[in-house]
């Protein structure tokens, strides 16, 4: 789609940052299920090749390890190439996605899932870096809301095939259930990443009437990497994101340890399909409520209220979360007082960094998803050396508390100290009347 169908450059095109907002939501909602529907095909796949559990999330480490480092790369070639960059990169990604299931349907070895893992992992990647960079320089006025709208693709959009993926493997096994959803999946990214652009200039509106803090530069990423304001932020996303990461990828294991996986509860549906839907509504709906708050009050206050909730989530499923629906209430608030990081973080980045090289900057935040994602199999080492989920969940709380203590208290400070400069600046070579 060109520029001229669009708008003029110069002209605010209200209607097409939305319509751009809704497709990155779809692109988002397909690659969905390469994280959120893993924790399906785990016990199916062990059963089938006598694999060890901890061996196969070694593929799940391995996918989110690679859907976020190789981010950065992809970010600048988004940036870099202009208007054609979006549509590029996220084709690219709905190819590789879909590769990388195909090659898990096949994969007779750990070697070859993970190989498709690599795959499927710079797949998701690229699409992901590319919508959310596309969402923060489109929407500068409303940057946490459609920043959380356009997670809420990736953290909600497996909800709608919670069923199906069960279903599925139940009736033709998880081979062919790979083979479809990667044809399907990786097929509708393909085709509406060639409607994807960035905003010229003039096109997106000024940020002049937001409440939050922003930068009125924009740092380039080299500028950003020697900021120690960045670092501290990616400290804060590791400890957030692994504590949700350890749950996400164990859910269902979790449930049969409690023995509570398959007990009908809902409709026909048991504990473990409850929870798969209602999770995913939770991690889904928390990304745009929390991006909407945070517009409102600010970002690390309502990191503050997210993560402090989060904390006692976790502390609430090791210690009461062993029946059925108490399982799934916990779950449930574990995953909305988790899935906001991937709305605040994002705006927070760019509202301290700017917009400019966005799509580059966020992606380089968003590598701390990949390191923290190697705190999962260690979950299941600690469980297995404590005999209980509850020593996880108590470090997972506590790895809360710390992040808030770091919002409030060092993160705020530091901002509104960088703010001060930059006002201070602006009046000293404001020009004389």
């Amino acid at each position: 789609m060109t520029a001229t169908a669009a708008s003029a450059p110069g002209q605010i095109s209200n209607g097409f940052r939305w319509t751009q907002l809704i497709i990155g939501v779809i692109c988002m909602a397909m690659m969905a299920n390469l994280q959120y529907g893993w924790t399906y095909f785990v016990g199916p796949m062990a059963k089938a090749h006598s694999w060890e559990v901890g061996s196969i999330q070694v593929a799940f480490s391995i996918f989110i390890a690679l859907e976020t480092w190789a981010t950065p790369v992809q970010g600048w070639i988004v940036d870099s190439l202009g208007q054609k960059g979006p549509r590029l990169m996220v084709a690219l990604g709905g190819v590789f996605a879909a590769l990388g299931w195909l090659i898990n349907s096949k994969a007779g070895s750990l070697e070859m899932l993970y190989l498709g893992a690599v795959i499927s992992g710079v797949g998701a990647g690229g699409v992901y870096a590319t919508c959310v960079g596309n969402a923060v320089k489109w929407f500068p006025d409303r940057r946490g809301l459609a920043v959380g709208i356009t997670a809420a693709g990736f953290g909600a959009g497996a909800v709608v095939t919670v069923i199906p993926i069960q279903m599925m493997i139940a009736s033709i096994g998880y081979a062919d259930t790979f083979f479809w959803f990667a044809l399907v999946q990786g097929g509708v990214v393909f085709l509406l990443a060639w409607f994807l652009r960035p905003p010229m200039p003039g096109e997106a509106p000024p940020a002049s009437a937001v409440k939050v803090l922003q930068s009125k530069t924009s740092s380039t990423p080299g500028q950003m990497l020697a900021s120690p304001i960045f670092w501290l932020l990616y400290l804060m996303f590791v400890l957030v994101s692994a504590s949700g990461l350890m749950v996400a990828a164990q859910v269902a294991i979790i449930a049969k340890d409690y023995n509570v996986a398959q007990t009908v509860i809902l409709f026909g549906g048991t504990t473990l399909v409850v929870a798969g839907i209602i999770d995913n509504l939770a991690n889904g709906g928390a990304r745009p409520f929390f991006g909407w708050v945070s517009d409102q009050i600010g970002r690390e206050y309502t990191m503050a209220i997210a993560f402090t909730l989060g904390g006692v989530a976790y502390w609430l499923l090791g210690t009461v979360g062993t029946t059925p629906w108490t399982f799934v209430i916990c779950a449930a608030l574990i995953f909305f007082t988790w899935g906001e990081i991937f709305s605040l973080f994002p705006s927070t980045c760019t509202d301290m960094f700017g917009p400019k090289y966005a799509t580059t900057n966020t992606a380089l935040l968003y590598t701390a998803k990949g390191l923290s994602a190697f705190v999962v199999p260690l979950a299941n080492v600690l469980k297995s050396q404590t005999g209980s989920w509850h020593s996880v969940f108590l470090i997972a709380a506590v790895m809360n508390f710390i992040v808030v203590a770091l919002a409030l208290f060092v993160v705020r400070p530091m901002r509104l100290s960088i703010s001060a400069s930059e006002k201070k600046n602006a009046v000293a070579h404001a020009p004389a009347e």
